[in-house]
């Protein structure tokens, strides 16, 4: 027995060893692509000795004696810290996943290769101007170097994942930078989503319904639609949902999660300081590590510092010494969903109003890991690419015989997108920036513009000429061979929305509607708030004069104007009705749960229990509403709209009726269904988060889920890429937290602001900014997440241009020198 047990310990210890010597060896190899910050490194693609120095949160400032050096050195920084990212980008949008990824994203590719979006940044290089040209070239060579650094140096393949996904990784191309635009284009465009969703609602509800469950912004009035039936026939009154779960690797969100930000100005006359202010915070789905990444260029033109996304050599949200700019998404109706009916002959044909024509086709070969690869038959009609029905779910409303295709303003391969940004970036003036941002074609952006004594507002981005005949108007997928469906060009750059020198002095956008026009002039039917506007307008009103730190309390309010307006609403006939109940008790934790409520002013703070309450209350509301009309198709609404439980409420053109349910013999009321409403809401909190309502905290539901998109879900390692925080905020608060509304957690924060800037123009050096987790991407860096809990906390990072400020406390200076010149370990 003896001899055994020292056998047993012997192995023991053996199998300890080993498996130490196996996390060192791990650590060793992948610590080995941790750049190195300091040092004297020969390059090729130089004129002369660049400078980065790297300030105290890893941001770099990149000092260089052309702009085209400088650019080589930030794609140099933005390879250094985030080359898995951007490779992940690039092949995301050339539909290359599954060469890594194999049958999972097929899909994925799919429709990468059908809209073609890498094809048509190759052949928008041509359309860049000279400056941009020059920048993309030194910035592709900067990238490059880098990798030359890794084959030369042994740097651990330059990311830990290519350890686990080892494939070559090919030089960057200035091509490459144009894609990963137009890819955000994608990621920020929900148009279509809602053309097809309002489709297949309104083949089960009348246009009045609908227009109560899919409503207009209430500041235009509510006008019904024709019903799709009647637009496009032979569609089945329900189809189930073609498009399956999403994965974290795809560019397409889901409706509510396409697009968000905030962004506002404050003119001299409204500002305490004697100069312009303005804050941005542009929304995008949180991610390990953010999309974001902070840079200080300092180009010919003066110094900028802001938000970059790796892979793109500009600055897209940030500051100069005289300019200041922020971008929300402009909510464009730039997609229109075509039906085109197929030539029932000669499957090869599709109609037009002049009679059939070929399709446009090329063959697509797709290369799938651990099987064979598959040949696509691209197809293209006049109004644009043709789909797969498993995208946008447009196979359950497209009838038999027929394809459907999508127009869209990304989709030209003569995109001056990127050179419209650089040369915004490089004005100095509101009037420069304005006017260098017309070529701009998409994602459409609301721009927030504050230069030293002036501030504005602009829609850029091509806005679609629509014929005022449309069938649809844009809102329903409609017949690609009717002449009046057809787009007839863009709407002039003049015609954007525009707001310059504002008499009230302050300019602002939370994705609310800008203008109220008729079709075809309307901008959109889709914006993406109704509620947030409402608060930020009350804070801006609420002062004479703001001040950079009164920026900062808007920024970071998490105030809910959606609750302060539905609650005395939801519960106007329950407030303090019930009689007594005993401890225990649904009567009596319905008692606990609306006095929390009436007590509350509407503050979705992250420690209290009121906002979880409040807002599973709200979400059980709509579906006890909706279900019963809606079926299945329910779970397709997966976030509450406030407009429309208020129309059902407040009985705006019969809505009420929702409330009664259609399949039951007695008539309920809304107050029966907020009743019934609040005890699925507060059983649902009793089985998750446990039966004493005063203890239970919305943090603990609303976690913001930076996960890392391609090892997020890979156990025991999504302990180490993950970040997660309990957060403030919510759905319709200005520190938006949008909530991921599916699955048994629909309160988790996935989609916030990545960035946030505030800049003060009176001191330009006291503007501050920070990014949701850090600004290396490298798990095993301590920038990982250095921002991160700043980021939770509602706090920030100097935003200086100052030099000897970012020297003071450099955590390291790289010098890149050409080639020519000796090289200093």
């Amino acid at each position: 027995m003896a001899l055994i047990f020292k056998w047993l310990l012997r192995l023991a210890t053996g199998v300890s060893v080993l498996a130490l010597a196996a996390v060192v060896l791990i650590w060793y190899f992948a610590s080995r692509s941790l750049p190195d910050y300091d040092g004297t490194y020969a390059v090729s693609g130089i004129s002369a000795p660049v400078e980065i120095v790297r300030d105290n949160a890893d941001v770099p400032h990149i000092f260089g004696e052309t702009d085209a050096d400088v650019f080589f050195a930030l794609g140099y920084a933005h390879a250094q810290d985030r080359l898995w990212q951007m490779t992940m980008l690039r092949r995301t949008v050339q539909g290359r996943l599954s060469e890594l990824f194999g049958e999972r994203t097929f899909r994925i590719d799919n429709l990468m290769r059908r809209l073609d979006l890498y094809g048509l940044a190759v052949s928008s290089v041509a359309a860049q101007d000279a400056p941009t040209t020059t920048a993309l070239d030194a910035y592709s060579a900067g990238v490059n170097a880098w990798l030359a650094e890794i084959n030369a140096g042994s740097r651990g393949r330059g990311a830990p994942e290519m350890w686990i996904f080892n494939a070559a990784i090919a030089p960057w191309q200035p091509a490459d930078s144009i894609a990963i635009l137009k890819l955000l284009a994608l990621q920020l465009s929900g148009q279509a989503n809602d053309e097809v969703l309002r489709a297949r609602t309104s083949l089960m509800v009348s246009p009045e319904r609908l227009a109560d469950i899919m409503p207009d912004d209430p500041t235009s009035g509510i006008a019904a639609l024709p019903e799709y039936s009647a637009l496009v026939g032979d569609v089945p009154h329900y189809a189930a949902n073609t498009s399956g779960p999403r994965d974290p690797l795809s560019p397409v969100q889901p409706t509510n999660l396409a697009g968000a930000s905030n962004a506002w100005a404050a003119g001299i006359t409204r500002s305490a300081t004697g100069s312009t202010l303005l804050a941005s915070d542009p929304h995008l789905q949180l991610t390990a590590p953010t999309v974001w990444y902070l840079a200080r260029l300092e180009l010919d033109s003066g110094g900028v510092i802001g938000g970059t996304i790796p892979g793109l050599p500009v600055i897209l949200s940030g500051r100069s010494a005289d300019l200041g700019w922020g971008i929300t998404t402009a909510y464009v109706d730039d997609q229109d969903v075509h039906i085109e009916e197929v030539n029932p002959d000669n499957p090869n044909q599709y109609r037009t109003p002049d009679g059939w024509k070929d399709f446009a086709t090329r063959d697509s070969i797709v290369a799938i890991k651990g099987t064979a690869a598959r040949t696509l038959t691209l197809r293209w009609t006049d109004n644009g690419p043709v789909l797969p029905g498993d995208t946008f779910n447009l196979g359950t409303v497209t009838p038999p015989g027929h394809v459907t295709s999508l127009s869209w303003t990304a989709l030209t391969g003569d995109d001056p997108s990127l050179s419209a940004a650089i040369a915004m970036m490089k004005s100095r003036t509101i009037e420069e920036a304005i006017a260098a941002a017309e070529p701009y074609v998409a994602p459409a952006q609301n721009l927030t513009l504050a230069d030293r004594t002036d501030i504005a507002l602009k829609t850029i981005g091509h806005i679609p000429a629509r014929d005022p005949n449309h069938q649809s108007k844009g809102r329903l997928p409609s017949y690609g061979y009717a002449p009046e469906n057809r787009w007839q060009g863009r709407m002039p750059y003049a015609d954007n929305p525009e707001f310059i020198e504002p008499e009230g002095g302050i300019v602002g956008n939370t994705n609310n509607k800008t203008v109220e026009r008729p079709f075809p002039g309307h901008v959109s039917y889709n914006w993406g708030d109704t509620q947030r506007i409402s608060r930020w307008r009350r804070l801006m009103q609420s002062r004479q004069v703001h001040t950079r730190d009164s920026f900062i309390e808007a920024q970071l309010d998490t105030v809910s104007f959606t609750a302060r307006a539905l609650l005395p609403l939801m519960g106007a006939d329950l407030w303090f009705t019930g009689e007594a109940a005993a401890d225990g008790t649904p009567e009596r934790r319905r008692q606990i749960a609306l006095t929390l409520l009436a007590n509350w002013n509407g503050e979705m703070n992250e420690h209290l229990p009121e906002p979880l309450i409040y807002a599973a209350w709200l979400r059980a509301l709509q579906d006890r509403l909706i279900r019963d009309e809606l079926g299945p198709l329910a779970t397709e609404f997966t976030h509450v709209d406030p407009v429309f439980v208020e129309r059902v409420f407040r009985d705006v053109d019969g809505a009420a009726v929702w409330c009664d349910v259609i399949q039951s013999a007695p008539v309920e009321t809304c107050t029966d269904i907020a009743r019934l409403a609040l005890d699925d809401a507060l059983v649902w909190i009793g089985e998750t988060w446990g039966q004493n309502l005063e203890t239970v905290r919305w943090g603990d539901a609303h976690q913001a889920t930076h996960d890392h998109p391609t090892l997020g879900t890979v156990p025991i390692l999504q302990w180490f890429v993950n970040i997660r925080q309990s957060t403030s905020g919510g759905d319709n608060t200005l520190m938006r937290g949008q909530t991921i509304g599916t699955g048994p957690d629909p309160f988790l924060n996935v989609h916030a602001a990545g960035y946030r800037g505030v800049y003060d123009f009176a001191d330009p050096d006291s503007s501050v900014f920070v990014t949701a987790t850090g600004q290396s991407g490298h798990f095993l860096s301590r920038y990982y997440d250095n921002l991160g809990e700043l980021w939770r906390r509602g706090e920030y990072i100097p935003m200086s241009l100052d030099p000897d400020l970012a020297r003071a406390a450099a955590l390291g200076t790289m010098i890149l020198q050409p080639e020519n010149l000796s090289k200093t370990p």
